[in-house]
């Protein structure tokens, strides 16, 4: 079977290495297209997954700017697919895959963990025939996306839990960072002020990364969604801050570190899911998965610098035992009618 993954944002990379293994070793043909956005290709590079950039650069933060990336990048998929003969298309959140394959005629499987990204979802999720989510979604937010019951399937637990499964953390990227193991090492990463679910500012970061940047104890390790992003960081000057020139091994530093302070969603559950402590500063209207963490007290909201508690982490989290094979199993149910 000749497969077709298509992988837009950052997060997405972790969450295809090992299905696309999976399918691989399955004996099927699978190719990955991508666009330049974030540390999207860095990633791919990073974790040696072969891609093929197609389509346009990301739209930017306007609606216009979107809708136009959009509809460049959607003929550019077809083009790419249209020879190549695909039976099936996978994505997550990559909501153009399931609008060109249905143009195609091939049947795609949609898959998301955040509900209330509505726009890109409600295309992605009228135009899949499968779409996979996580249980803690509830079918009433998934009916107005023009995700029907019917074509929806749902896994337990955290989509992070299934991509880390067994996952061991690489002690090289503190030597690699120069982290010092004496002090204590926050892992912070920037709001997702491009998206169009994100548009509000996030004062309470700015205010996050002038405490840590000023703390002697700290050495924080900004993460940034952009290139732009990690220019301001960097203008700031803040000693206590490191900006990574490149993609990193984020979950290796995630599972290291004392403390993640992140205004997104991906980097926050890896951290729960490897037991990290973890406080969230997202702006947005929170999903059902991370309402749930809050409630079950595995994830924090900071509403002030000062409920930060900066200290040395000791012991290590519990071990991930979820099988990545049931994703790639829910979301190969798009072959079915």
């Amino acid at each position: 079977m000749r497969v077709w993954v298509d992988i837009s944002n950052s997060p997405q990379v972790p969450f295809f290495r090992p299905l696309v293994a999976l399918l691989q070793d399955r004996g099927h043909e699978v190719h990955v297209t991508t666009r330049e956005y974030a540390q999207t290709i860095d990633l791919l590079e990073l974790h040696g997954i072969p891609h093929e950039v197609v389509g346009p650069r990301h739209g930017g933060g306007s609606a216009v700017g979107k809708a136009r990336a959009m509809a460049g990048r959607l003929l550019a998929l077809r083009r790419f697919a249209k020879p190549r003969g695909f039976d099936l298309a996978l994505s997550h959140a990559s909501h153009e895959l399931p609008l060109a394959a249905r143009s195609l005629g091939i049947p795609s499987g949609y898959a998301f963990d955040y509900e209330l990204a509505r726009t890109q979802h409600g295309l992605g999720c009228r135009a899949a025939r499968r779409i996979v989510v996580p249980d803690a979604i509830p079918q009433d937010r998934l009916d107005g996306l023009g995700a029907r019951a019917t074509k929806v399937r749902r896994y337990p637990g955290l989509k992070e839990e299934y991509y880390l499964r067994g996952f061991a953390p690489d002690r090289a990227i503190l030597t690699t960072l120069g982290l010092d193991p004496e002090r204590v090492v926050v892992v912070v990463r920037t709001p997702p002020d491009v998206s169009l679910y994100h548009r509000h500012g996030n004062p309470l970061f700015e205010d996050v990364l002038e405490r840590l940047g000023r703390t002697e104890s700290v050495r924080a390790v900004v993460l940034p969604r952009t290139a732009e992003q990690g220019h301001a960081v960097r203008a700031r000057n803040l000693p206590s801050l490191l900006v990574p020139e490149r993609a990193v091994d984020a979950q290796s530093l995630v599972a290291l570190s004392d403390l993640v302070v992140s205004a997104g969603g991906t980097m926050n559950r890896e951290a729960v899911a490897l037991g990290v402590p973890v406080y969230t500063t997202f702006a947005g209207r929170p999903g059902a998965v991370d309402r749930a963490l809050v409630k079950e007290g595995r994830l924090r909201v900071l509403t002030s610098v000062d409920e930060l508690v900066l200290e040395k982490r000791s012991g290590s989290g519990g071990r991930i035992e979820r099988d990545p094979a049931l994703l790639l199993d829910l979301l190969l149910l798009a072959l079915e009618r």
